[in-house]
């Protein structure tokens, strides 16, 4: 099986945990549209659902799925989206799609976050993926001089702008033994809209797709 079959298996395995007609977040990246498609062949009705990416809600819309606002949805009971890395305690590097400020708000706001990833995103240590961080405008080169003090190596994502304005600083070499720390040293720098760490709110369930068959973390 390839990696595209992987992400087919827990795109296809992640339906099952969809109640019908609740108001359902979704995520952002190749592993979530795999599961949008699964979502829309299974024929599961849902009353709304709420969206992270520009991207995901033309592909929700063009199922008919009716995309509505955070503000009207209050606490969801799921959020499905994918990971560029988890760790055996769920924690997880996000944003290589540059929606990882929507994805943790969406994340925050659901009782159960299930996450959808294949093999290759497994690590021991995570921080292999270069961590992005999501930053103001007028803030990059402040924020980038005080990653670099943090122990990182940002480089501007150029020509990305994401869905709220900003720009992404993708950050080599962190150390990320204590990702709940790094998180928060991160996000209290003056410029810094949101880090690509999961670790404060880890996933709850991580399904993932392998040359072993689906696993449940």
């Amino acid at each position: 099986m390839s990696q595209d079959d992987w992400k087919r298996e827990v795109g296809e395995a992640a339906v099952d945990y969809v109640r019908e007609d609740s108001i359902l977040g979704v995520g952002t990246g190749s592993t979530v549209n795999a599961f949008i498609d699964a979502l829309g062949a299974s024929g599961k009705r849902l009353e709304a659902a709420v969206s992270s990416s520009e991207a995901t809600t033309a592909r929700l819309q063009g199922l008919g799925i009716d995309v509505i606002e955070l503000n009207a949805a209050g606490t969801l009971d799921l959020y499905i989206d994918g990971a560029d890395e988890f760790d055996a305690h769920r924690r997880l590097i996000k944003g290589g799609g540059a929606a990882l400020t929507r994805e943790k708000i969406v994340a925050e706001a659901s009782r159960r976050f299930v996450c959808i990833a294949d093999e290759s995103k497994r690590v021991g240590v995570l921080g292999k993926f270069p961590l992005p961080v999501e930053v103001i405008p007028m803030a990059r080169s402040l924020v980038a001089r005080k990653l670099v003090a943090l122990g990182g190596q940002p480089e501007w994502r150029e020509g990305v702008v994401t869905d709220n304005g900003n720009l992404i600083l993708d950050v080599h070499n962190l150390d990320l033994v204590d990702p709940l720390g790094m998180e928060r040293s991160i996000n209290d720098i003056p410029g810094v809209v949101c880090c690509g760490l999961f670790a404060r709110r880890p996933a709850d369930t991580v399904l993932v797709g392998g040359p072993n068959g689906l696993q449940t973390l």
